[in-house]
């Protein structure tokens, strides 16, 4: 079974690091009696094998899902590296009761990829998602920032026997809380739940509802055209989430975070952290099937994507994309559209519109425009420029929320009013 994405997580980033890593320590080992290692020369051989397996297993599934049966080609791939390491590694120095296991490490490379094929015939017809033909009253769900109203019928949707969702046909309507004010949209049946929901008791199953459903479902439909750097898959057992700073991986047997205080890789019981990381409590999403509206909510992350429009929101802060114009709004606001740009952080603002450009910083206001170059600095000036950008970006925050996008009119008229208001200034 193949995933429509081939996503460069930090997961396989540490792994292409962990095997740079393992080669730079078998020239270190390599040259153990130049270096005066001599003594360390069990550690070094126990560490290179240890990396061995290491970088093997956080490479499952780059380039396919994981299944049992890639974590056991994995487990093959590192015994069959083992093994040519202990045979060759004998006349270069490693300790002879490792050499001895040479041949014994080959055979467990054999029988494993005997064992992976084997059983991934066997997982490519269970493995798939599967729309149960089994149907529950539905009326609703509160998942606190995140509420779905309306009726119908919500079926079970399962991976390899494992429940990992819900698809809902009726009438929804999701509201999502937000800085902005709370965000509603009505959602085109069947919509797909990937999370707990609770549900009523068991109805009558449409038949040609679950054969769509299944059909619409299908990861490379779904998930085909995603792309790095404002991605959100989730298929229940599988969830990628990449935003501003954060990017979670979560996969059988595999579980990912990175953010700018630290980053944890877990690998089956193995941990491996660095740094703090506040791990999120869950991942949910709420997406359409046949349109392209999705809600993702990620501890205190909420992403919400939809043909026209993206909106991210992570505790206070609120970006905003549609097309070449982006909206950031924080402890900095910001606005960003073709050649326009209005920015306000802590102390300075800058306006820039075609050729004018406004700036404001430390008490001194500089003005670009018709190829001249003016400077104020006067305190009140200076204010003046940051409280009008602050106006602006919040004006025109609404209709770019609403869809509208930025109203080239009203802004151009902000502008020339904040240069007039300027002019005063220079006499």
């Amino acid at each position: 079974m193949s995933y429509p994405f081939v996503y460069d997580s930090p997961r396989f980033r540490i792994a292409d690091y962990l095997k740079k890593f393992t080669a730079v320590l078998l020239i270190v080992w390599l040259f153990k009696g130049y270096l005066g290692l001599e003594n360390y020369n069990e550690y070094l051989v126990y560490a290179i094998i240890a990396l061995i397996f290491a970088f093997e297993l956080l490479s499952v599934g780059k380039w396919f899902g994981v299944t049992i049966s890639g974590v056991i080609f994995a487990f093959s791939k590192a015994f069959l590296w083992t093994s040519v390491f202990f045979y060759f590694g004998g006349w270069l120095g490693i300790p002879s009761k490792l050499h001895g296991m040479a041949g014994r490490a080959f055979a467990y490379s054999v029988v494993l990829a005997i064992a992976g094929l084997l059983l991934g015939r066997a997982e490519k017809s269970r493995f798939d998602w599967k729309v149960e033909k089994k149907a529950y009253e539905f009326s609703g769900a509160d998942f606190g920032d995140v509420i779905l109203r309306g009726n119908g019928k919500a079926y079970p949707v399962k991976f390899g026997g494992k429940m990992v969702g819900w698809v809902i046909d009726g009438t929804v309507e999701v509201e999502a809380g937000t800085p902005l004010g709370k965000i509603r949209k009505v959602l085109s049946s069947p919509v797909a739940v990937w999370g707990e929901l609770e549900v009523g008791k068991k109805v009558k199953a449409d038949e040609a509802f679950v054969e769509t459903a299944s059909r619409l479902i299908n990861p490379d439909r779904l998930y085909g055209k995603a792309r790095k750097g404002s991605m959100a898959v989730d298929l229940g057992i599988i969830k990628v989430y990449e935003g501003e700073d954060f990017e979670y991986v979560k996969l059988p047997f595999i579980e990912v975070i990175e953010t700018p205080t630290g980053q944890e890789v877990k690998v089956g019981p193995i941990h491996v952290h660095e740094g703090r990381v506040k791990k999120p409590e869950r991942m949910l999403t709420i997406k359409e099937l046949r349109n392209g509206f999705q809600l993702t909510k990620v501890g205190d992350r909420l992403k919400i994507q939809t043909e026209e429009f993206s909106i991210e929101v992570e505790g206070n802060r609120v970006t905003y994309r549609s097309g070449d114009e982006t909206l950031s709004l924080g402890d900095s606001v910001s606005l960003r559209s073709g050649d326009v740009s209005v920015t306000v952080g802590k102390g300075r603002a800058k306006i820039r519109i075609e050729d004018v450009v406004i700036s404001a910083r430390d008490g001194t206001v500089r003005i670009r425009t018709g190829g001249k170059t003016y400077t104020i600095e006067d305190e009140r000036a200076y204010k003046l420029v940051v409280r009008k950008a602050k106006e602006i970006v919040e004006e025109q925050s609404a209709g770019l929320i609403e869809g509208l996008g930025v109203d080239r009119t009203l802004l151009n008229k902000r502008v020339k009013e904040l240069i007039d208001e300027l002019m005063d200034y220079l006499g």
